[in-house]
């Protein structure tokens, strides 16, 4: 019965599968949309970052900002693919040296990745004290980043 079931199952999905392998591709992202997105990605990294902070001096568990630490990882390591060639606009923030320096650049992504890889693996241990000392070597993997590859406010 459970087998019946299940074959059931699997020939109902091919015609669904076959509409979605028909399904038109997306257009890429223009070079505006791409500044876009990695500007609102850096917003809302800044946000839950700051947050994290916030919360670990309320005395919150670190272990509840476990989450939020491996998302940030997951942000860094994800950052310079959205830095690919011709999205140096007038209105990025980015600095030339992002294109010019592009090993010193995904460097300093993976740096500040491996840093809140470290956040994620300090605030599983519940220690608030590590988790604040970790929060701050995150904040100086961002700054120096910034001070190479951003443009001044």
């Amino acid at each position: 019965m459970k087998r019946a079931v299940l074959l059931a199952v699997a020939l109902a999905a091919i015609p669904i599968s076959a509409a979605l392998a028909q399904a038109p591709v997306p257009a890429a992202m223009t070079p505006e949309q791409i500044v876009q997105a990695r500007e609102s990605g850096f917003i809302l990294s800044r946000g839950s970052f700051v947050t994290m902070k916030a919360a670990a001096e309320a005395g919150v568990d670190p272990k509840q900002l476990v989450g939020p630490s491996r998302s940030l990882a997951r942000w860094a390591r994800t950052i310079p693919t959205l830095f690919p060639a011709g999205t140096n606009l007038p209105t990025s923030h980015a600095a030339p040296t992002v294109w010019s320096d592009r090993a010193g650049f995904e460097a300093r992504a993976a740096a500040y990745a491996d840093a809140a890889r470290q956040l994620a693996e300090t605030a599983q241990t519940g220690d608030r004290a590590a988790f604040l000392t970790q929060w701050s070597a995150v904040a100086a993997t961002c700054a120096a980043c910034h001070e190479t590859y951003k443009n001044p406010d």
